[in-house]
């Protein structure tokens, strides 16, 4: 396949017309292939690379923790439709021997160009603090457990790509030195103060889940979790860019504090996304979605409503340039699980190819 015409998204984080080469092996090339008839004309669309979610729970009425595989290829569909091809179905909360059953079912998920790929999983619970729980169920949380994390990791045949923490647990630091050689270990769900964060990073933490949300708020003597990332080049951090959950001011901020290499945009999107106005579940709570806010019945937030296109869409409008949007919907997600052969359109990535147009409407996902 050729794609003709188009403004490519490469490497250097910025757009240039060129026309770009798909071969037999479905990878983007370096050059034209012999022979190669199909021609797409792109003249006038900018060409992205598909987008990673590494942070979403679930959509159109179905979520990972269902343990489901059908419900997942469901979500995986409709994910594709609306040009996220790669995710990391991620988990609540729960017993041991749920989570087990529920990440086999990633293994049941079929391939093909109908779907989403599935990433790896985000494990965000149960190492998670009770005083910073949001809509995950308190009697389930569970301390750092490097034995169970292991069994859970065999037991999906090493998909788990991103586990989150709360650093200030017992057996935390003792976890991260073990792991973060083998997945990535995000400081989340957290009450932690600046030096138990910093101290968290340096040990082999790499990643900040949902900044500003569950976790404390960024204090000028006690700069917290928010703090010690800006000051770990090594630490990405996850901003949920629906307008909801943080302000455009912040959004901003976030992109000017960290750079647009080290932002992520996740949807952290629930099983109501996709669906009509009403009442949901989540991580065995009643959920309410009224437009794009999804509520526990106290109010509090508990996950979104709205897919990561839409994210990278609010970004923009709230400023963000695009370059640095798409950079953080899809390169950076990508590098931050280690997986290098998505997020980019270079010779040898997969051949996951997002048209849009210059309103930022998807045309078409190859």
């Amino acid at each position: 396949m050729i794609i003709k015409n188009g403004l490519v998204f490469g490497g250097d984080g910025a757009f240039a017309q060129r026309d770009l080469y798909v071969n037999d092996n479905h990878k983007i090339a370096a050059a034209p292939m012999p022979g190669d008839s199909e021609v797409v004309d792109a003249s006038g669309l900018y060409v992205l690379p598909g987008l990673v979610d590494v942070h979403i729970h679930g959509a159109v009425g179905h979520d990972f923790c269902d343990g489901d595989s059908k419900g997942l290829q469901e979500i995986a569909a409709f994910l594709k439709s609306q040009g996220i091809t790669s995710f990391c179905p991620t988990s609540m909360t729960l017993p041991a021997e749920e989570l087990r059953q529920i990440f086999q079912s990633v293994l049941k998920l079929p391939e093909g160009p109908a779907y989403a790929s599935v990433a790896g999983i985000h494990m965000e619970g149960p190492f998670i603090s009770p005083a910073k729980k949001g809509a995950q169920k308190e009697s389930y949380i569970v301390n750092p457990d490097i034995a169970c994390f292991r069994e859970l990791n065999d037991a999906c045949q090493g998909m788990i790509r991103l586990v989150t923490i709360a650093p200030e647990l017992a057996g935390s630091m003792e976890f991260i030195e073990a792991l973060h050689e083998e997945v990535a270990i995000s400081l989340g769900h957290s009450t932690a103060d600046y030096e138990t964060a910093l101290s968290a990073f340096a040990a082999g933490a790499s990643h900040a889940t949902h900044l500003f949300n569950a976790m404390p708020p960024l204090h000028h003597r006690n700069p917290g979790i928010i703090g010690a990332a800006f000051d770990s080049p090594n630490a990405f951090v996850e901003i949920i860019c629906d307008g909801i959950h943080l302000a455009p001011s912040v959004i901003r901020m976030v992109f000017r504090l960290f750079g647009d290499d080290r932002v992520i945009l996740i949807s952290d999107a629930m099983r109501a996304m996709g669906m009509e106005d009403g009442t949901y579940e989540l991580g065995g709570q009643d959920v309410f979605k009224r437009g794009n806010r999804a509520t526990l019945k106290d109010g509090t937030l508990a996950g979104s409503a709205t897919h990561l296109f839409d994210c990278l869409r609010h970004a923009v409008s709230f400023g963000i340039p695009l370059e640095s949007a798409v950079k953080a919907a899809t390169a950076n997600p990508a590098r931050s699980i280690r997986a290098e052969h998505i997020g980019s359109l270079a010779p040898g990535k997969e051949a996951d190819i997002l048209l849009v147009d210059q309103e930022l409407r998807l045309v078409r996902v190859i």
